[in-house]
């Protein structure tokens, strides 16, 4: 049986190498008859890792900032990267954000990983758009737009009541001067908030300041 595992990882390897990370329905469309107990044999040789329940990849895969988005997207759909690890892409706020932020239309969520904290946020369906596909070797990855991410900032944090408590952000200034204003103001109608609206207000104060 130990052989035979073994033999079976060298071809599963093949099938499944195109998923940085997978699951047991993509094991599945690919092997109809797989038995699970191999998953298991695998994680003790140290052939693959366990991301959470039912989510895995490969331990030769690099782990480094891509594959973590495509993680965060794959182990919670739908989702996208937004929020604090957005605007660290996008370098509006220093790297070395430890848990990964997303937007998700279901509930608000956290998973606790052997690769760091998943954290997700709850947006209603319509206000799941503005995230562009961006490819990371054979897979892509959904980032917010940084309009796209401000907006969802300001539309989960209550507390920016002024342009001070913008200030206090220290947002890179240089960065948000790049916003494309014109596509952030469209994507503001479509949130169709007043509270969102008066932020939006403070954040072009402090913008123009």
């Amino acid at each position: 049986m130990v052989i035979n595992r073994n033999k079976m990882y060298n071809f599963f390897q093949q099938k499944m190498s195109i998923y940085a990370v997978f699951s047991i329905s993509d094991i599945e469309k690919e092997f109809p008859h797989f038995d699970k107990k191999n998953l298991v044999y695998w994680q003790k040789k140290g052939y693959i890792q366990k991301i959470r329940n039912k989510y895995y990849s490969f331990s030769t895969t690099p782990k480094d900032e891509a594959f973590l988005y495509l993680a965060s997207n794959k182990i919670y759909s739908p989702s996208y990267i937004s929020f604090e690890s957005a605007l660290a892409y996008y370098n509006v706020i220093p790297e070395g954000v430890y848990t990964l932020t997303a937007v998700s239309t279901l509930k608000t969520n956290t998973f606790s990983t052997p690769l760091g904290n998943f954290t997700y946020k709850h947006l209603k369906p319509t206000l799941f758009f503005g995230y562009k596909l961006i490819r990371s070797q054979t897979q892509l990855f959904k980032m917010a737009e940084l309009e796209k991410t401000i907006l969802d900032y300001m539309y989960l944090n209550h507390k920016l009541t002024s342009s001070d408590d913008f200030e206090a952000l220290r947002w890179n200034k240089e960065v948000l001067k790049q916003l494309n204003l014109n596509l952030l103001a469209n994507y503001q109608i479509l949130f169709n908030s007043k509270a969102l609206n008066n932020r939006v207000t403070h954040f072009l104060t402090y913008l123009n300041a």
